[in-house]
């Protein structure tokens, strides 16, 4: 099987990657071509470099997305956006990647495919497509009605998603992430960023700035769970899935002050201090357009899996990027 990755190059991009090349199956079937696509270059994965094509490139451009289609892969995972604060900034770079990138995308593949090709595509989603106000606890029913241009251009990504594969030009699922925390490496621009950096900096002897108050309440997974969530899409079946191909993810659902104390619970109050308030109105302002609970009983039903708690979302960070120690 030939599998894709677009945004190859970005955190959940990289893990995907390396997992995939670790075990060397998906939906149950061996991975014999893996190709890696990203406006930087991709980490070549060591156990499918013989198998694996790193491709430095713009994915949004139309001529680069009939490139992709061309190549014919099995299995599309499509990660490549911008994120939600730079989205936010950039009106007209946020709907060229997110958008125009996404249906460049479903074009190809649309006029590539026919009797003979009929691609599977899992398409990274966002929680951001649900808008205020919100119920206690957001169903599977509930109205998608976002607040940001992030989450409209990814609502209307999902809907292409699910004409083209209601046409039955290739086969897609949604995959709505929650908040994915901890992130390694340096911050990003998303606009809740401080979500892990209230965690990543303290436990490496950093101060982090938190921009809201303790009482913000949102729902998270750990990049492990991430790439859990999209291997575990590309195994389902167009029955399993129905109509309804975008599924809500599950996650741990905390307030910013419950995070705080995982964190005092697992590093102690040296790390806690780190920690330093920073009021900032604009992203206070974002966060509170977004979802705070989610009732995943779908995605758990077709067997989706998240972390059961807070303290298990910072022990798997410590685990897969600190080497399983706390830095001294």
């Amino acid at each position: 099987m030939h599998v894709l990755i677009t945004g190859a190059g970005g955190m959940v991009g990289r893990k995907l990657a390396e997992r995939l090349a670790r075990e060397g199956v998906c939906a149950r079937r061996e991975i014999t071509k893996l190709t890696l696509s990203d406006v930087v270059t991709p980490v070549l994965p060591a156990d499918l470099a013989d198998r694996a094509t790193m491709r430095t490139e713009d994915v949004s451009s139309p001529a680069v997305a009939k490139q992709l289609a061309a190549l014919r892969p099995d299995l599309i995972f499509h990660l490549a956006a911008i994120i939600s604060g730079e989205a936010e900034r950039d009106f007209d770079k946020g709907y060229r990647i997110n958008l125009d990138g996404m249906h460049a995308l479903l074009e190809a593949l649309r006029h590539e495919g026919g009797t003979d090709y009929v691609p599977k595509i899992v398409f990274s989603s966002s929680s951001g497509v649900f808008g205020a106000p919100f119920p206690p606890s957001i169903s599977d029913t509930f109205q998608p009605t976002p607040l940001t241009s992030y989450g409209t251009q990814k609502l209307i990504g999902e809907l292409l998603l699910a004409d083209y594969t209601r046409r039955g030009f290739l086969e897609g699922v949604g995959i709505r992430f929650p908040s994915i925390v901890v992130r390694p490496g340096k911050p990003n621009a998303s606009a809740g960023g401080f979500f892990s950096g209230i965690i990543r900096e303290p436990l490496q002897g950093q101060e982090a700035l938190l921009p809201v108050g303790d009482e913000v309440l949102f729902t998270h997974a750990s990049p492990r769970s991430a790439v859990g969530f999209l291997i575990h899409a590309a195994g389902l079946t167009r029955e399993q899935l129905g109509p309804r191909v975008n599924l809500t993810m599950p996650g741990v659902g905390v307030t910013v002050g419950e995070q705080i104390e995982a964190l005092r619970r697992i590093a102690g109050d040296k790390a806690v201090k780190l920690i330093r308030r920073a009021p900032d109105p604009a992203s206070a302002a974002i966060v509170a357009g977004w979802p705070t609970l989610f009732d995943a009983k779908r995605a758990l039903a077709l067997g989706f899996k998240a972390e059961r708690d807070f303290d298990e979302i910072i022990r798997v960070h410590i685990e897969d990027d600190l080497g399983g120690h706390l830095p001294h």
